[in-house]
């Protein structure tokens, strides 16, 4: 699809070019550039390293390596081909690379990216604030890896690939960077093309489903109910996954262990990918319509005269690191399978 720019009397065609005919290096100029613009191809990502190549026995190196917002790992791979190569297989090799990558670990490697790039920073405040801990939080981070795939242009066998891989429980993101000529100016055209982020929330939501219908055909042990113990006495039994959100809230409240910093807590996470607390009118039309949020009803949950509703899109994965999260934070709460 063409770009125009809107003259007086006329649109006036926006050329396309190449990054090979703008002599446009890889890693010295395209990587250098997103390194320190990353917002553009992912948002909410913190860089902590570059050429980052840690491993045991191997003489690989990831181009940047990023934090998110949800403290997972970030994997970013960056192509100036117009057909990406082979730059899904690379990336999913050094996702699993770093999949153990420790808070320890992090640290360090952001301290070097930080003095290679003479930024006079303390990398663990910086992620800390980043991430908005107070401390380190060890067990919550990395605890899953997402993959971001930028390139010119990407062939019809790394599009298909990706989309069966994101279908089968993967998070990979392609981004295609076009290089544009306006008169003397160059420009970047960033754009997302999988998932398409119109549709983003909507295929968040089938590869969870399929994942769950996967996860229930291989395994014979009935999970669909729970039970809620609060100091060791049965507050709530016999409910579904969707709720258990709900019903977490809901016995914080009534034993008072909400304060500002736990309703902080609660509000913004997001263990089953939506966010666990929110007003009526931040539910998104892909949320309501396929019934993430009870939004027919009354508000579930009050704090400070403001009425919540409590996210439902939970399956067997983010359902136990859900439980495993809360009992650490809470240990009054106790949960079990029925």
């Amino acid at each position: 699809m063409a770009i125009y720019e809107l003259a007086n009397d006329t649109l006036i065609k926006v050329e396309t070019t190449s990054f090979e005919v703008e002599k446009l290096r890889e890693r010295q100029d395209i990587q250098r550039l997103l390194r320190a613009n990353i917002e553009a191809i992912s948002p909410d990502t913190l860089v902590i390293a570059e050429e980052y190549g840690h491993f045991v026995e191997s003489n690989r190196r990831i181009d940047l390596l990023g934090v998110d917002k949800s403290a997972n790992l970030v994997v970013i791979e960056l192509k100036r081909d117009d057909d990406g190569g082979h730059m899904e297989l690379q990336a999913i090799r050094y996702a699993a690379m770093v999949a153990n990558l420790t808070w320890e670990h992090a640290i360090h490697a952001y301290k070097e990216f930080l003095s290679r790039t003479e930024q006079d920073l303390d990398a663990e405040s910086v992620l800390l604030d980043f991430l908005g801990w107070d401390t380190p939080q060890e067990d919550d981070f990395g605890k899953e890896s997402r993959i971001v795939l930028a390139a010119r242009n990407f062939s019809k066998e790394i599009t298909t690939s990706v989309l069966w891989l994101n279908d089968m429980g993967l998070d990979i993101r392609c981004v295609r960077l076009n290089p544009l000529r306006l008169d003397e100016r160059l420009l970047l055209n960033v754009e997302q093309i999988i998932p398409l982020p119109e549709a983003m929330d909507y295929q968040i939501e089938v590869r969870h489903k399929k994942r769950e219908e996967r996860a229930a055909r291989n395994d014979g042990k009935d999970r669909s109910r729970l039970n809620l113990y609060v100091n060791g006495t049965l507050y709530q039994q016999g409910f579904r996954k969707s709720d258990i959100g709900l019903y977490t809230v809901q016995a914080l409240q009534t034993y008072q262990l909400i304060d500002d910093a736990v309703f902080d807590y609660l509000r913004h996470n997001k263990t089953c990918s939506f966010q666990l607390l929110k007003q009526l009118h931040e539910i998104t039309g892909t949320a309501d319509k396929y019934r993430k949020y009870r939004s027919e009803r009354e508000p579930e949950f009050f704090y400070q005269d403001i009425g919540y509703y409590v996210a439902r899109n939970w399956d067997i994965n983010n359902t136990n690191r859900f439980i495993v999260e809360i009992q650490q934070r809470f240990p009054e709460l106790r949960f079990e399978w029925d």
